[in-house]
């Protein structure tokens, strides 16, 4: 099935974490870059995220030094602000979106010799304690990329409707690709270098997310999911995916088949 070959051999507990470390084996602030023993880089892509970038990197300084910060063509303060906290600020001089942002931040973790990469949205629905989890459970269970799924955790304050859509999402996700997620959407994520060394973003904007999940369906890849909590505040709300939106990722990724 192709499940199992995605998601490798079969340890003797299922390649899906969904149970949550305890906390108290998870490392304090500071410490993450030597309990990983590697090099920790966090890439966030940006756009317009000027209300709330200050606080989300203000949020991650105390966890990981490494921060890079893809500014997408912004018209506002996101990039000074970026700048003020002291973080890695790499600008796109026009909008390109969101999975142009990645590519160009997953690169240049990589230049500075990143041994994990994650993945973390500008918006402050993440939480920085999560990526320990993601570490933690890389370590763990040996795998090369950690998807995070907030149904697996603790989503706070989620709409029904963006509860609907994201469940859908994710049952067409396991019978388009066979991959069992329970979370398809999900920004935050860990790669390994090794997983981040062979993907290749071709969706500049939002269908990026779908085309992340059928490139690792189709790898060798030991993929797996971290149970993590996702605060909706109205600001969150207000930059998320709508259903008009959710038709367009549709449109980009069918195009996108008929040119390959």
């Amino acid at each position: 099935m192709k499940h199992d070959k995605i998601c490798g051999p079969r340890p003797p507990a299922s390649p899906v974490a969904r149970k949550p470390i305890r906390a108290g084996r998870l490392p304090g602030p500071r410490s993450a870059q030597s309990a990983a023993g590697t090099s920790v880089w966090i890439v966030i892509p940006s756009f317009n995220e000027g209300p709330v970038i200050d606080r989300t990197l203000a949020s991650l300084g105390p966890w990981l030094p490494n921060i890079a910060v893809v500014d997408d063509g912004s018209s506002d303060e996101t990039p000074r602000l970026a700048e003020a906290a002291g973080v890695h600020v790499l600008r796109h001089p026009v909008n390109l979106g969101q999975g142009a942002a990645l590519g160009t931040g997953i690169r240049y973790a990589l230049l500075q010799g990143a041994d994990f990469i994650v993945t973390f949205d500008a918006d402050g629905q993440h939480r920085p304690e999560d990526i320990l989890m993601l570490l933690a459970t890389a370590r763990q269970q040996q795998a090369d990329v950690v998807l995070g799924s907030r149904f697996l955790g603790a989503p706070d304050n989620m709409p029904r409707s963006r509860r609907w859509l994201l469940r859908t999402a994710a049952a067409y996700t396991r019978f388009s690709t066979g991959l069992e997620l329970t979370d398809a959407h999900n920004g935050l994520r860990l790669f390994t270098r090794k997983a981040a060394q062979q993907m290749r973003l071709r969706q500049n904007r939002m269908a990026h997310a779908s085309e992340i999940v059928e490139w690792l369906a189709s790898s060798d890849l030991r993929v797996v999911e971290a149970p993590v909590s996702i605060v909706y505040t109205d600001y969150s709300l207000g930059k998320g995916q709508s259903l008009f939106s959710s038709f367009n990722i549709l449109w980009d990724l069918w195009s996108s088949k008929l040119y390959q």
